[in-house]
Formats: C-alpha cells, structure tokens, sequence
C-alpha cells in the first residue's frame, strides 16, 4: 500500500497533474468571462433592435432580410461550422474519435465568430437565443486550450468539451446544477466517471465567475406562485401533453424542414435568407412586435404578471424561432424556446381560472421547453432555478416527464442529436459521394 500511496502523491504532485489543473481552471474562468461579456452583449443588441423598429412598425421588413443575409454570408465564407445552436457541433465532436476532425467543429475561431454572428442576428431581429451558442463557445475554448497543452488522452479531450459546454450553460443561465445535468443528461453518451471531477470544477468556477460579473441575479425574476396538491392533476396533465405536443411538433418540423431546405440552401442561400427575413418580420409584426430576439422580456413580463401577450404570441415565437434556425445562422432556440412555452403557459391559464397564473405559466414553459428538447431533467431544474421556485418543484418533474412521453410520439430522437449527425465527418462523406442521386436531398441539412 505505502507505494502505491507514493505513487499516488507524487502523480498529484506532478507536473503534468498542475499543468492539467491550470488549463482547467483557467480556461473555466475565461469560459465564465466570455460568457458573460456575450450575455451583457446580447442584451444591448436585443434592446438596440427593439428601439430601431420604434421608429416604423415597417422597419423589420427591410431590417431582416438584410440583416440575416449578411449574417448567412459571413457565416458561410469564414466560419462554416458555426451555424445553429452550436449543441449538436458539440455532441458530434464527443462521438468524433479523429482530433483534426474535431478541429473542425471546435476552435478559437469559431469560438469568436459564434459571438460576433449570433450578436449580429440579434441585431437583425432574429428570434434566437445565446445559450446553445455559450455551449459550443464553452466546449471550444476549453477543447483548444487542451490541444495547445497537447494532451495525450482521447478522455481529456472529451472531458474538456463536456466541461466546457456544462460550464458555459451554468455561466449563461446562472444555473450551475442545470449546467452539470444538461452534460450528462444531453451529452451524457461520452460521460465517464473519471471526468467527473473536471466537470464539477469547470461548472463551479465558470459559475463564480459568472455571478461575480453578472451578479447572482434570476433568469426570469422571482415568483412564489405554488398548487395545492389537490390543483396538481389538471394544469400538470393539461401542460404536459399540450407542451409536449407542441414542442415535438415544432422539433419535427425544424428537423424535416432543415432536410428539404439543405438543396435549395446550397444553391440560393441568398434566396433562403430573405425569405425567412421577411417571414421573421412577418411574424413580429403580427405578433406586435414581440416575437423577435430572446423572449427573455416577454417570458418574465408574463411570469410575473407585469403584462399581458397577444394571444397569437406563442405561435408567432414558434414560426420565428423556425425561420431563424432554418436560415442558416448561428443562434440557439433555448431562451425563443422557453419564451414560447411561457406564452402556451399563459393560454392554459386562461383555460383553468381560479388557480394562480404564474404557477401554470411555469408549468407550461418546462412542458413546452421538454418537449423541443426532450432532456426533462435538465429542463425542471433549469426552470426552477431561473425562476427561482422550489414549490413547484413536484409538478415541475410531473409536467417534464409527461411532455417528454408526448414529445417522443411526434418526435422520436431528440433534436439535438438528431443534428448532430450532420458533423459527422462519415455522413459528409457518404453525403458528397452521393451528391448526384435523387436520394440525396433526403439527408438532413446542417443544423
């Protein structure tokens, strides 16, 4: 025992261990820094855009199209790889055993022109998020610094992305527990129990480092709303299945959408772009403005009570979200996705009078959120924590499990892995090889 015991110290003593540690931590505290400087970022570019259409109702018309052609361009011509949420490049590179193939997905280049296109799509009015992009941004800063420190172990890679994408949703969210179960739950085919500990220690610090910039502020505000036991049954089985339904059907439609899309955005992406520019401004004009950008203003006004939504507000946000994902651009659908299950939420509560608004609207963003997502852990801890309920908690879990059962009968894989095939460097090939047969236009488009 007592040489292995030296062993054993002189291996945590050693210099390779302290370099390991170094890397880690300092690349979780940049990891937490990015984050933070893009969510701050974001918010300016969310706000400058709703002050330029107060000028004319008209504006996103013209504001849009350009804008969302101009980002699929520079998306196209200097970071391909960039486009979309940035989950799914993150979940190819766990399942990627090639490190130059993995290069390609996760980079200080991509890193940086992720930031800098999903900023310019908020500035274009598009109904995107900064979550999935803080994952693919987390997961390529901590996978790059650990190529610069040449690494020799296929594990380290993989730890150092799940790690970076779990420290970039805590950082993101303010919502570290959600960050290490959204690893495993989402990412969890590559977890292994010896990275665990850099998981952990990548969330904490990229989390510390996060609530000091940012403060240890609440995603949506605060509510206190709870049910009774005996007003569980109804708004949990009611937001569950009409969550789940809708947020299948909205997964489904993105997937199949993004297959027949991928040939005519090979050959007009231009064409796609305005397109779906015009429908964006379209939907925010029916929608009275409220459907571009996050949701985070929309989705806390209606949790707390400060305000009220059109009625045409959770499908406007739907329809948004769908054209701003299939235009090619980088962007997430988290925070457009819990946006929209706040607004269902809100129409189930006028359903069901006498029992508290707010607790129904919670109920029906973690019904919707599961449904798109379908990773029901990682979505009743994300919501209650940003929300800041534990009373909720029993129908929360009841609600996430009952929307991921309904979910998986409109959408049977998950959309984030569903999209992941398409970085795989085996389907690229096997998709170029076939380029020139009808049948090629069947596979999914890039996400």
């Amino acid at each position: 025992m007592l040489p292995h015991l030296r062993r054993s110290g002189k291996a945590l003593l050693s210099r390779d261990a302290w370099k390991i540690r170094v890397l880690l931590w300092s690349g979780a505290i940049l990891v937490g820094l990015v984050a933070s400087a893009f969510a701050i970022s974001s918010e300016y570019a969310d706000n400058w855009f709703h002050q330029l259409i107060e000028i004319s109702p008209y504006a996103p018309f013209i504001i849009c199209p350009l804008g969302l052609v101009l980002v699929s361009w520079l998306t196209r011509r200097f970071v391909p790889g960039a486009q979309g949420s940035g989950i799914p490049q993150s979940i190819a590179a766990l399942q990627i055993t090639e490190h130059t193939s993995r290069t390609a997905l996760l980079s200080f280049r991509i890193a940086i022109g992720k930031i800098f296109l999903t900023l310019l799509g908020l500035l274009s009015g598009a109904s995107i998020g900064r979550e999935g992009p803080t994952v693919h941004i987390g997961a390529a800063i901590m996978f790059s610094l650990g190529r610069f420190a040449r690494f020799p172990h296929d594990y380290m890679d993989k730890g150092l992305i799940l790690a970076g994408g779990a420290a970039g949703i805590a950082a993101a969210f303010n919502t570290p527990l959600a960050g290490i179960i959204f690893a495993v739950e989402e990412m969890g085919r590559s977890f292994e129990e010896r990275t665990s500990g850099v998981l952990l220690t990548a969330v904490f610090l990229a989390g510390v480092t996060a609530i000091a910039i940012q403060g240890n502020y609440t995603y949506f505000g605060s509510t206190s709303a709870i049910l009774e036991t005996s007003q569980f049954l109804m708004p949990v089985l009611v937001c569950g299945v009409v969550g789940g339904l809708l947020g299948g059907l909205f997964s489904t439609t993105l997937i199949q959408g993004s297959r027949r899309i991928a040939p005519l955005m090979k050959r007009r992406p231009v064409t796609v772009a305005i397109v779906c520019g015009l429908g964006i401004a379209g939907a925010g004009f029916l929608s009275g403005n409220t459907a571009f950008g996050t949701g985070y203003q929309e989705a806390e006004a209606i949790i707390t009570g400060a305000s009220t939504l059109p009625e045409s507000y959770p499908l406007m946000k739907m329809l948004a979200t769908l054209l701003s994902y299939l235009s090619g651009i980088p962007g997430g659908i988290f925070a457009p996705s819990l946006a929209t299950g706040a607004g269902v939420g809100a129409e189930i509560a006028s359903w069901m009078p006498g029992l508290p608004v707010s607790a129904i609207v919670i109920l029906g963003m973690v019904g919707y959120f599961t449904g798109v997502v379908q990773t029901p852990i990682t979505a009743f801890v994300i919501v209650m924590e940003m929300t800041d309920n534990h009373g909720l908690l029993l129908p929360l879990m009841a609600t996430a499990f009952i929307a991921y059962i309904t979910s998986r009968f409109v959408c049977p894989e998950p959309i984030y892995r569903v999209l992941a095939l398409n970085f795989l460097p085996e389907l690229h090939a096997a998709t170029a090889a076939d380029s020139n047969k009808p049948e090629a236009d069947d596979k999914p488009a890039q996400g």
